[in-house]
């Protein structure tokens, strides 16, 4: 008898998502707002364990996405950990992807799981936006290196007579941030670059932005988040139990009259078509078939699958076509069957530009290797709740509130299948494909 070759293909088990939450989202107003990314992870984190009635120390891992981290508090996702008492001996550790590092926490979580290498696992994502620091100009850390090296007296007078009021002015450490090394476009450019490809005009882009307003003010009202957001309590005893971003009185007419920001004076992106600039965190609890029972855990949704993707920084926007397409292809599905989709608002223009790329024959022919356009995607099955347009963008939080709040519209609404997916800066994307149960 011939001896059959054994196999050598992993054995991979289901990954559940047991339960999540979020805080409110919170405007940077100017000036640091009241939380840290910590802050943030611990205020969100301390009651989903405790609706759950998990054990901290019950585990395995802590995975955190967070793009600025401020001095005091690196490695967030250890500090967190720490704070939400879940012992001394618990892994933890941070990770950056830009706009991706919430769903990148997810994911990576996810793969410990899948591949057996651990059970339960505390998967977030917190960014405090308003944090973001103020630096020096690279002309102004040489005068105080000169300085610093300057070991006599006529030395030390010779840098301070170099000394220009001009090498104090700090520099925006955000605004450095969201501007591409590679390119030389800020974020905003590259929705313009987008908007131009597919024709998207300024009046579409508004249009869609009143829409996020109106869903999600619309969702507030009726109390479809009272589950997703859980309060925030600061020093001062001041409470916080809804995103504050959100404008139900806006109007297009109030939305025309805003000027162009990046591309002036005939640029089609305002600050009433993108994203806000917010602080805020987000967990998910995934767990294997095993901790399901141990814990006796009732998981909503199940992970499919996930797929990163990269492209030029330039159209950094179109990214969310190519990560989605791929997962469609790989599980034999067209956008008419996944029942909601949520793709990062990072700008009107970018969404709406993503929704015309799956509908142009050229572009799904060269880029994503399609004999024909992909099809519609029906905007009434996209962001039905509204996005980071009228909620907010803290960078390291998005992709995890997506999946998040996804599984939870899909379960108010009765459906199974979704997508959620983001554009990332530096020229990524990601997107997960989940089911409910």
């Amino acid at each position: 008898m011939d001896s059959q070759p054994l196999s050598t293909a992993p054995r991979h088990q289901p990954v559940y998502i047991v339960d999540g939450a979020r805080t409110p989202f919170l405007k940077a107003r100017g000036k640091p707002g009241p939380f840290t990314p910590v802050d943030l992870a611990v205020q969100c984190g301390r009651p989903l364990l405790m609706r759950q009635g998990l054990d901290p120390a019950a585990f395995d891992q802590v995975i955190l996405g967070c793009v600025n981290v401020v001095s005091e508090e690196m490695n967030p996702a250890r500090v967190a950990a720490l704070r939400l008492g879940m012992g001394a001996q618990m892994p933890a550790f941070t990770v950056q992807i830009n706009c991706g590092s919430g769903m990148q926490s997810i994911d990576t979580g996810y793969r410990y799981i899948r591949d057996g290498g651990a059970d339960l696992v505390l998967a977030g994502g917190a960014e405090a936006l308003s944090h973001a620091p103020l630096l020096f100009r690279q002309s102004a850390v040489d005068w105080f290196a000169e300085l610093n090296q300057a070991r006599s007296l006529p030395a030390r007078l010779r840098a301070l007579a170099r000394l220009r009021p001009s090498l104090m002015k700090p520099v925006i450490g955000l605004e450095r941030g969201l501007t591409d090394p590679i390119v030389g476009l800020n974020m905003g450019q590259t929705a313009e670059v987008v908007a131009q490809l597919f024709n998207i005009d300024r009046e579409s882009a508004d249009a869609y932005a009143l829409t996020s307003h109106q869903r999600l003010a619309a969702a507030q009202e009726a109390g479809w988040l009272q589950d997703e957001v859980v309060p925030l309590f600061d020093s001062k005893g001041k409470h916080y139990s809804r995103d504050d971003g959100v404008r139900p009185d806006n109007s297009l007419d109030a939305l025309a009259k805003l000027k162009p920001v990046f591309e002036k004076p005939y640029g089609q992106v305002t600050a009433g078509n993108s994203s806000q600039i917010t602080d805020g965190a987000s967990w998910v609890i995934l767990a294997s078939e095993q901790a399901l029972i141990k814990h006796n855990l009732t998981p909503k949704a199940v992970i499919i699958d996930s797929h990163w993707a990269a492209l030029d920084p330039e159209i950094m926007g179109l990214g969310p076509v190519l990560s989605s397409t791929a997962l469609l292809q790989r599980h034999g599905h067209q956008l008419a069957d996944i029942d909601l989709w949520e793709i990062n608002e990072a700008f009107a223009a970018q969404v709406l530009a993503c929704l015309e790329a799956w509908q142009d024959p050229s572009f799904c022919k060269r880029v994503l290797g399609l004999e024909d356009a992909l099809g519609r995607l029906d905007p009434a099955r996209l962001n039905v709740d509204g996005g980071a347009i009228s909620l907010g963008h803290p960078v390291g939080t998005s992709g995890n509130r997506i999946v998040l709040h996804l599984i939870n519209a899909l379960q108010r609404h009765g459906l199974r299948r979704g997508i959620a997916t983001e554009c990332i800066g530096g020229g990524q994307s990601g997107a997960m494909l989940l089911e409910t149960l």
